[in-house]
């Protein structure tokens, strides 16, 4: 029976604690952790954590034997500083995402689970979809043929007001704008299913968001080695939230949500009107034959992360697949700021890799005029779309 502690309890930790609940047979929430205390004390009466005990700090309760996981749902800033104490502690970790806010401070966080041996796991819900788990089983068939191009759209939605929360919208405090903190999960994502790219281009701006320092749409292009491009668009400012993944192969077009399309080619090399049917019913069949997950989102990587402290394996997503993720942003960043191609990997001796490198080095396209300790309706945050609903009658589970 793993003891947990939520560490943060704003509008994510929700989801956190849901997750978990899944799990009573398996692991107990024993203490909510919350600079508002009263948050906290919200969550508890909330989700009746009769047993849980609420603290105002982390370090509180450091030294307390009775906990062995910190599950981190803090603003970005302070994520290196709390995982690093915890594993000193000699405590497991689940971080939201982003790992932290520079890659110095992720290898600093890889470098202390490794000295502790403890186990560190970063939230990247997205890979515990079946849309996403099923797209890479499919991408890893070849049935499609050589990856050619992907496009990845993660268009989000959200109000001025969305910036006025005290922490939001700050390099220093948020560690970045949409491309950090909401097309995160589809970066992971590409790069979980297509591998790590060689050379990042892109653009960022503030269209719509001026309470906000940071952007709030961002445009990318990763080259790989093998030839091929991914085209991400990051944004807070597309209607209707539609997010997806396209994946271009030599044989095929396959997609999350599903769909799939295999063009035959004419003489002349114009495609006619007729298609593979035969490759597009060995995609579908090959998408269908992938067990549907038993769950899915938060709740998915929890039951990944628990089954790693039972069995003492590695969870799917550790510090290191974290890192990547971020790496690929900060890649992004810096691309943009300095209007020039960034080759990966980033080095620690560049200013982009180091504690407070993007902070001083990132336009602010407007300065943050309003600020609020908390909202009034919280609320639960809105996870995306769900990819799978477009194939919700047809594919068997």
């Amino acid at each position: 029976m793993q003891k947990i502690a939520i560490i943060g309890t704003g509008g994510i930790s929700r989801a956190h604690i849901q997750g978990y609940l899944n799990f009573s047979d398996r692991c107990q929430i024993v203490a909510l952790v919350d600079i508002y205390p009263e948050k906290a004390e919200e969550k508890k009466r909330q989700y009746r954590l009769n047993d849980a005990k609420v603290y105002s700090s982390h370090s509180d309760i450091l030294s307390d034997k009775n906990i062995d996981v910190f599950d981190i749902c803090t603003p970005p800033y302070v994520h290196a500083e709390i995982a690093i104490d915890a594993l000193n502690a000699g405590k497991h970790v689940l971080c939201e995402k982003p790992m932290a806010a520079s890659l110095q401070e992720c290898d600093a966080v890889i470098a202390a689970a490794k000295s502790s041996g403890k186990t560190l796991s970063i939230i990247a819900q997205n890979r515990f979809t079946d849309a996403f788990w099923r797209l890479k089983a499919v991408i890893d068939s070849g049935v499609a043929g050589k990856i050619c191009h992907a496009q990845v759209d993660s268009f989000w939605w959200r109000g001025r007001s969305y910036y006025d929360l005290w922490w939001r919208g700050t390099w220093e405090k948020e560690a970045g704008g949409c491309t950090l903190n909401h097309a995160v999960h589809h970066v992971d994502a590409i790069q979980w299913m297509l591998g790590y790219p060689s050379e990042v281009v892109s653009m960022i701006t503030n269209a719509a968001h001026e309470n906000a320092e940071v952007e709030d749409l961002s445009a990318a292009i990763f080259r790989y080695d093998s030839g091929a491009l991914t085209q991400l668009t990051a944004s807070v400012v597309h209607h209707g939230e539609d997010q997806k993944i396209v994946i271009q192969g030599e044989k095929a077009r396959i997609s999350a949500p599903w769909d799939k399309y295999a063009s035959i080619s004419g003489s002349n090399g114009f495609p006619i009107e007729e298609r593979d049917t035969e490759c597009e019913e060995q995609l579908d069949e090959l998408y269908r034959s992938v067990p549907k997950l038993a769950h899915t989102l938060h709740a998915g990587q929890i039951d990944n992360f628990l089954h790693a402290l039972e069995t003492g394996t590695t969870p799917l997503v550790d510090g290191v697949q974290g890192k990547r993720a971020l790496e690929l942003i900060t890649a992004i960043y810096k691309s943009a700021i300095t209007r020039a191609y960034v080759s990966l990997p980033i080095g620690a001796d560049d200013p982009y890799y180091q504690t407070g490198g993007l902070i001083s080095l990132a336009p602010h396209f407007h300065e943050k005029s309003a600020s609020v300790e908390n909202f009034s309706d919280e609320g639960e945050i809105p996870l995306g779309k769900d990819m799978d609903k477009d194939m919700s009658s047809e594919v068997s589970a």
